[in-house]
């Protein structure tokens, strides 16, 4: 009998992302609400839409829908960051995109590990929100060197686990046992820890500079801050959580409800103040309380191109500019009727990627039938299928807002811009990959592979 094959990085992201979830439902409750939540919404739009269902099962969608899910951490310092690329390369996770929040008042930088080919993606599309905390942006130096000198002295990652990536590092698989290991040393990194790592005096200066910096320094490693399933209808998910004891945020973070959705769209319940044990500089025991973990829930639509984002951030600029004193919702919503809202029209006009792929009537049909039609008239004769690829990736103002909805005040509205990506890329270890390059990789190749199966080959692609 053959030895069992060693699991590959698409099953190790899978068991840690199902024992992530299982520990943040153990430790936030409503966390759990939230997902049974999502599920009975999703479902009762399945049963209620068979053309979607339809949609989602040929494209790959519905296996993962259940699965789905994001997460966000914060670290501390450049090693942090570098170890944590490690530990995600072991899960089959690469850093893509550079977002800058400090603009918006949130003192990080940060990519997203994730998976990035498409069997990946719907073997597992897990992803890790991932911040650095940026400690040159705290304007006391005094405090700024404190915080520092009490990350410098923290460690995240066991010995234990530290051996098993270094394993992987040197090509060697990890075999049944030491996956388990691997996720339950892993996991210890985003557990949550009710006791402080510093005095409480301490904690209050990082607190008044930055909730966000209190939350990173304070404590013993970068637990899980949220993690976030993925609906099919974020509108009616936010307006049935008062119904389930679930407070949400006031708006939805991203563009508005469309017909054809696209980029992200995001809402939150509001942080919980959580009980922590503080001690006095002299070690006394202080009873406190820290806010910053909640629940976030996500709708995820079509990735745009660089066009397509272009217009996407110029609608979003109009809509505060109409806004004004008017309802911000409204004022999004009337910005975006410049945006094309259907298929034909986004892929027409090179506004979002799309899958391409042969189907059975062209694959049937005479060669006679299809030659002589551009990629145009192939599908319009109904010879080639395309699909919205799904937007894999973040948007920074909806993360920032998300972010500063559940921080509250304290700290600047916005920081100084600079241009900080080299220094983050540094600290990775790596350049992190550009998400428009994966998403016309995958729509080009897509393509490709359609017109070779159709015999029509000879059309020009890219």
């Amino acid at each position: 009998m053959a030895p069992a094959r060693p699991p590959g990085p698409d099953a190790i992201r899978l068991a840690f992302s199902r024992a992530m979830s299982a520990m943040y439902r153990n430790e936030v409750p409503q966390y759990g609400t939230l997902l049974d939540l999502v599920r009975d919404v999703n479902a009762a739009l399945l049963d209620d839409d068979p053309a979607l269902s339809a949609h989602l099962a040929r494209t790959g969608e519905l296996e993962r829908l259940g699965d789905e899910r994001h997460g966000a951490i914060r670290l501390g310092t450049a090693a942090e960051l570098s170890d944590i690329r490690r530990i995600f390369a072991v899960m089959g996770m690469e850093p893509v995109g550079y977002y800058d929040l400090a603009a918006a008042g949130v003192p990080v930088h940060s990519t997203a590990f994730r998976p990035v080919g498409e069997a990946a993606l719907a073997a597992c599309p897990f992803r890790v929100f991932t911040s650095l905390i940026r400690l040159e942006l705290i304007e006391d130096a005094d405090l700024r060197a404190r915080a520092a000198a009490i990350l410098a002295r923290r460690h995240i990652v066991s010995p234990r686990l530290r051996a098993l990536v270094a394993r992987h590092q040197a090509g060697e698989a990890l075999d049944e046992h030491d996956v388990t290991l691997f996720v339950r040393e892993a996991l210890e990194i985003f557990r949550w820890h009710s006791e402080a790592t510093v005095d409480f005096d301490t904690y209050r200066r990082l607190h008044a500079a930055h909730r966000l910096i209190a939350d990173v320094v304070c404590f013993r490693g970068p637990h899980i801050n949220h993690l976030t399933p993925r609906t099919l209808d974020i509108d009616q998910v936010q307006a049935l959580m008062p119904a389930h004891g679930i407070t949400p945020k006031e708006t939805i973070e991203g563009p508005p409800t469309r017909r054809c959705p696209i980029l992200l769209r995001q809402t939150s319940f509001k942080a919980l103040e959580e009980a922590i044990a503080f001690t006095t500089p002299d070690g006394a025991p202080v009873a406190g309380h820290h806010t910053a973990r909640f629940g976030e829930i996500e709708q995820r639509g079509a990735a745009l191109t660089e066009t397509g984002r272009a217009l996407y951030d110029r609608l979003l600029a109009d809509a505060r500019v109409i806004a004004d004193g008017r309802p911000y919702d409204q004022a999004l919503r009337d910005a975006f009727t410049a945006f094309p809202d259907t298929w034909d029209s986004l892929r027409r006009q090179g506004l979002a990627f799309f899958r391409y792929a042969a189907t059975p009537a062209g694959l049937a049909a005479d060669a006679a039938r299809r030659d002589g039609l551009d990629v145009d008239g192939l599908i319009a004769a109904g010879f080639l299928a395309c699909d919205p690829l799904v937007y894999e990736d973040f948007l920074p103002v909806s993360a920032a807002g998300i972010f500063q909805s559940n921080l509250g005040g304290g700290g600047p509205q916005a920081y100084r811009p600079s241009d900080a990506r080299a220094a983050f890329e540094a600290a990775l270890g790596r350049p992190v990959l550009d998400e428009l390059d994966l998403y016309t990789t995958q729509q080009t190749a897509s393509l490709r592979r359609a017109l070779a199966d159709l015999g029509r080959s000879d059309l020009a692609v890219g």
